[in-house]
């Protein structure tokens, strides 16, 4: 029989990049069946000290092989030479903070003798892996993603079964690559490489998984949840309309650099860029020259080229929407200040649209793209009303020298992070990551998605 095998192209130029072989119904039926074996067999789990050693042997494989994943992350997603360096970085270090948190996070004790029942005992808990785990991810951070998902996976003593986005598996494969040379059985980490929805909605339904990682668009995510077989836990990472809001007592320079950076790093295609900027009027038009300024010195093009800022969308047909997006705003009164003109078929130039209306679709959905919207306010109350609306919550960011400001504005933004005087698309790789409302399920970073795939076991003991 000959096997199917997926076709890797490059976004920028539609170039072959490689090919991997697809995972048939059969072949994933027969993964998910050994997932399952390993975990009911508990006396075949890994132990600790083997998990520790796999996860930090593997950060020393990916970081000995870091120009060829660098290299294969740019080529298939997209994302330009300096900023692919950055993510494949991180990634070698959160597999060094998977490893730690085996030997830092424990369970903890049940205070006992406090009334007369409870005499005489003692109560402790300890985490063990809460089960095989389906770990379904997106383009965008084709290296880190993968290590935020399966990394906690590995640590917590879960199998796990992953399956990339069909744009980019060749970098998913290097991370299981990896974690297998380093010493992790074959069965403990599957890479999936499906031909068919049908295969990802048939695990979703299976008890046998018991964990769901999702890293994807809301309406895919909150479709999967709805199949979830009862019991299942999970985790869902979308995306929103990131607000930013500048004060009129902002470092504005500062804050241009910043919006200029979280706007359109990875040519906007990251959940918590800064899509949506609120200006007090009394520095909006200083704020926008210096935000054209910066957007204008980004260098558009191919994102293997050093110098290169924005890279390419994903896709032709994401291109074109992003594209239309622009033109409906402006048929709607937004003027276009800066940019947005299409370079190529996926290349896009950085655009600035000043006063979209609310009901544009720049204004009330996730763009995926590099697009900023400016709006100016007079009151901070009613910025931060308009910066709630639409239903979509994640981080946000504030730019002001006024501890008041700073802390009125965390109080009345409906988002899971603030970031004062920084974009909203700030993130280190331990702390917690949490899309709310339409944004998303649970919290993620590397040491929350490790006890989001643990359980706390007690044991009381009687004396």
């Amino acid at each position: 029989m000959n096997r199917k095998t997926l076709a890797v192209t490059s976004p920028y130029d539609g170039s072959p990049v490689g090919e991997i072989p697809c995972t048939s119904s059969d072949e994933i039926r027969a993964a998910l069946d050994r997932a399952d074996a390993l975990f009911r067999n508990r006396g075949a789990w890994l132990p600790a000290d083997e998990r520790v050693a796999i996860l930090r042997k593997a950060a020393e494989l990916l970081d000995q092989r870091r120009d060829d994943v660098i290299a294969t992350a740019i080529r298939e997603g997209g994302k330009p030479y300096r900023d692919s360096v950055v993510e494949i970085d991180r990634a070698i270090d959160g597999l060094r903070n998977c490893a730690e948190l085996v030997r830092s996070e424990g369970g903890h004790v049940v205070p006992m003798g406090t009334t007369p029942a409870s005499r005489g005992r003692v109560a402790f808990t300890q985490r063990e892996p809460i089960g095989p785990v389906l770990a379904l991810s997106a383009f965008n951070h084709p290296v880190n993603l993968i290590v935020h998902q399966v990394g906690p996976a590995i640590a917590a003593g879960c199998p796990v079964l992953v399956k990339p986005s069909r744009d980019t598996p060749l970098s998913c494969r290097n991370v299981v690559r990896a974690l297998h040379d380093a010493g992790l059985p074959q069965d403990w980490c599957q890479l999936l490489i499906p031909s068919s929805h049908d295969d990802i909605d048939a695990l979703v339904r299976d008890s046998r998984i018991r964990f769901l990682s999702f890293i994807g668009s809301a309406e895919v995510g909150w479709g999967l949840h709805a199949r979830m077989a009862p019991g299942m836990r999970c985790a869902l990472e979308h995306g929103g309309i990131a607000p930013v809001l500048i004060d009129r007592d902002a470092d504005l320079d500062l804050a241009a650099g910043a919006v200029a950076k979280g706007g359109f790093y990875h040519a906007g295609q990251v959940c918590v860029s800064v899509q949506q900027v609120f200006v007090h009027e009394a520095v909006g038009e200083d704020f926008l020259a210096r935000l054209q300024a910066a957007a204008a010195r980004l260098k558009t093009g191919d994102p293997l080229d050093r110098d290169t800022d924005v890279g390419p969308l994903i896709k032709q047909a994401e291109a074109d929407r992003v594209a239309a997006w622009i033109d409906e705003a402006r048929e709607q009164g937004a003027r276009l200040v800066q940019g947005g003109r299409r370079l190529a078929p996926t290349l896009i130039e950085p655009a600035i649209l000043l006063d979209a209306p609310p009901q544009a679709q720049v204004s009330c959905r996730e763009v995926f793209g590099p697009v900023v919207s400016v709006q100016r306010y007079a009151d901070l109350d009613d910025a931060c009303r308009r910066a709630n609306v639409g239903g979509f919550a994640f981080q946000a960011g504030v730019f002001t020298n006024s501890l008041d400001t700073a802390t009125r504005a965390y109080a009345a933004l409906n988002a899971s992070a603030v970031m004062i005087n920084d974009h909203s698309a700030f993130r280190v790789d331990w702390m917690p990551f949490a899309g709310l409302n339409r944004s998303g399920l649970g919290v993620g970073g590397i040491p929350h998605t490790y006890r989001e795939m643990t359980i706390e076991k007690m044991m009381v003991l009687r004396g």
